[in-house]
């Protein structure tokens, strides 16, 4: 179990101030032209992994965050708050030492202040295509690792996305991803 407590001072602009500015000059929000330096953001997370069998590679995790919203997002993603879990199952279990099947879900949400600038037709770095219907993002991945001798690791897997962007007027959408490690040296693979 592992607890994160973190305040991020950079230049940001707040939301809320951007939209009453937009709101007074009858124009759409800019979050870049309230930008000050030295101002705050934020937050907590909880992260809690569970080994279960086979040296720790089967296995439970469930993940909590959650920032302030009140100030623009500048690096990552823009959510506010987060719930997130899943399992990692070791294929062991099926003759294949080395390889893990996993399945994860995850549902993040959007503080007031960051809605309302959004709704408003504000954009921020990822977020923002002039309107915004809100709901709660909500991803359900599964992804299957193959170890492929002793350096390259093959992941095929697949995310379904409900309301991408926060946004309940897009999506659902599937992205099918494929990704490939491959290592220059260190320990052989387990298995």
């Amino acid at each position: 179990m592992r607890l994160l407590a973190y305040v991020n001072h950079a230049r940001m602009g707040r939301y809320r101030v951007a939209v009453a500015k937009a709101r007074a000059t009858e124009t759409t929000p800019d979050i870049a032209a309230d930008d000050r330096p030295g101002r705050a953001k934020y937050g907590v997370a909880l992260n809690v992994e569970q080994p279960l069998a086979d040296k720790g590679e089967t296995g439970l995790f469930v993940r909590l965050g959650w920032n302030d919203g009140h100030t623009e997002t500048f690096a990552y993603t823009e959510v506010d708050n987060l719930l997130s879990g899943g399992l990692q199952v070791s294929g062991v279990h099926w003759g294949r030492g080395a390889d893990l099947l996993g399945l994860a879900f995850a549902s993040g949400g959007l503080a007031d202040p960051h809605r309302r600038y959004l709704m408003a037709g504000g954009q921020g770095f990822v977020l923002g295509d002039g309107r915004l219907t809100y709901g709660r993002e909500n991803i359900i991945e599964g992804y299957y690792r193959v170890q492929g001798g002793r350096y390259v690791q093959l992941s095929p897997g697949v995310q379904y996305i409900d309301h991408p962007g926060f946004n309940k007027d897009r999506g659902p959408a599937w992205v099918v991803g494929l990704r490939l490690h491959v290592s220059l040296g260190g320990p052989p693979a387990p298995g």
